[in-house]
C-alpha cells in the first residue's frame, strides 16, 4: 500500500467506540396521571366539604342575616314606609329553601320594620284566598302587636283568611272589585268507603273511644252519628266566634290609629255567613276604609305616620348556598297525583280552614 495512500475506515467500530449515543428506553408516565388524579379527588373531596360547610353557616347564619332592603321609591327622605307582601294560601309548610314558613317569615320582616327607627309605618300587601285557622290568627297577632302603624292593602282577592289577617290593622284599602269577606269556617272530608266496598277493602279499626274514628275516611256518610257532628259543629262555632271578634275589635276606632276610619254596620254580622263581597260592598259594611290601590296606601301611611314624605323600601332575601344547591337540601317524597283538571290546594281533611272554595279553582 502507497504511504500517500488515504487511510481506510472500517465498516464497523466497537461499541464502546461507536459515534452514536446511546437511546434510552422511555419510561412510562401512568404515575404522573395517577399522581394528577389523586390530587384531583384530593381537592374536590377538600371543595365539597368546604362547600357543605359553607352551606352550613349560610343557613345558621339565616337568623341574623334574614333580609337585605330593596329601595322601590327614592323620596330622599329618612323616613321610610316599609312594604310587607302576603301572596298566596295562608299555610304552615315551608315556603322558601332555608325551611321558614310563611308565619315565621312574615314575623321577621315585621320585626325589621318595627325595630328600624326610620320605618315609620309598614303597608301590608294582601293576595290571598285565606287559608289555615292557627296560621291565619298568627299573623293576625303579628299585626296587632306592631308598633308601627299597619296599613293593608287588599289585591284581587283578600277573603276569610286573607281578610282575618288584615282585620286588625289601623288602616284597610280595597280596591272596589276586590274580592274579599268569605268570613267564615270550612272543614271537609272526604269517604272512600264505597270505593272501599267495590274493590273488597273491608276496614278492621280498634280504638279507645266510640268517638276516635269520627273523622275517618273509612266510614259511610250515614254511618256519622249526630254526636260527630255535634262536636264537629261545636268546633266550627268556637272558631267562627273568634273570627268574628277578631274583626269586632279590630274594626273599633279606639284600637286603631286612623281616626276617621269607617265602622262596622249594625247588621255586620249578617253579612258574616261565608258570603263573598265586592271592595265596594265591604266599604258600605264598614269592613274596610277606603277604597284605592297601592299608592293611595303609600299616601294613607304618610298621613298616619304623620311625616311629609317618606322612602319606600320591601324586604328580600339574601341569596345563600341553600337556595342555590337545593339538592344539598330536603328533597321531596315521592307522590302519587291523579290529575283532576284543576290544581287542586294541598288542604287536609279534619282541619280548620278560613278558606273561600269558591275562589280556589
Amino acid at each position: 500500500m502507497s504511504e500517500n495512500a488515504p487511510p481506510v475506515i472500517p465498516s464497523s467500530l466497537p461499541k464502546s467506540q461507536s459515534t452514536q449515543p446511546s437511546v434510552r428506553p422511555k419510561k412510562s408516565r401512568g404515575w404522573m396521571w395517577f399522581s394528577f388524579f389523586l390530587l384531583f379527588c384530593i381537592f374536590s373531596g377538600s371543595g365539597f366539604f368546604l362547600l357543605i360547610g359553607m352551606v352550613g353557616m349560610s343557613t345558621a347564619s339565616f337568623e341574623e342575616n334574614t333580609y337585605y332592603e330593596q329601595s322601590l321609591r327614592d323620596n330622599d327622605s329618612s323616613n321610610k314606609i316599609a312594604v310587607i307582601d302576603l301572596n298566596g294560601m295562608i299555610a304552615s309548610f315551608a315556603v322558601d329553601a332555608s325551611g321558614h314558613n310563611l308565619v315565621q317569615s312574615l314575623k321577621r320582616q315585621f320585626k325589621w320594620a318595627n325595630n328600624d327607627s326610620d320605618v315609620k309605618a309598614i303597608l301590608f300587601r294582601i293576595n290571598s284566598p285565606g287559608g289555615e285557622v292557627l296560621a291565619s290568627d298568627q299573623i293576625a297577632d303579628i299585626v296587632r302587636d306592631s308598633s308601627k302603624p299597619v296599613i293593608s292593602v287588599m289585591g284581587a282577592v283578600a277573603a276569610s283568611g286573607g281578610y282575618y289577617v288584615a282585620a286588625p290593622s289601623d288602616w284597610i284599602i280595597a280596591h272596589e272589585l276586590t274580592i274579599t269577606g268569605s268570613i267564615g269556617v270550612i272543614m271537609s272530608g272526604y269517604s272512600v268507603r264505597n270505593l272501599m266496598d267495590k274493590a273488597g277493602v273491608q276496614p278492621i279499626v280498634f280504638k279507645s273511644g266510640k268517638n276516635k274514628d269520627m273523622l275517618s275516611m273509612n266510614k259511610r256518610e250515614e254511618d256519622i252519628t249526630d254526636e260527630e257532628r255535634q262536636i264537629v259543629e261545636d268546633m266550627i262555632g268556637e272558631t267562627f266566634g273568634r273570627f268574628k271578634k277578631v274583626v269586632r275589635e279590630g274594626r273599633a276606632l279606639d284600637n286603631r290609629d286612623g281616626e276617621d276610619g269607617k265602622t262596622l254596620s249594625k247588621d255586620w254580622e249578617s253579612f258574616a255567613d261565608g258570603r263573598i263581597l265586592s271592595g265596594n260592598k265591604a266599604l258600605g259594611q264598614g269592613f274596610v276604609d277606603e277604597l284605592g290601590d297601592f299608592d293611595d296606601g303609600i299616601a294613607r301611611a304618610i298621613e298616619v305616620a304623620d311625616v311629609s314624605d317618606a322612602n319606600v323600601i320591601r324586604y328580600n332575601q339574601p341569596m345563600n348556598f341553600s337556595m342555590m344547591f337545593p339538592f344539598l337540601g330536603k328533597s321531596e317524597p315521592q307522590q302519587i297525583k291523579i290529575d283532576w283538571g284543576v290544581e287542586l290546594p294541598k288542604l287536609k281533611a279534619g282541619r280548620l280552614y278560613f278558606l273561600s272554595p269558591t275562589l280556589l279553582y
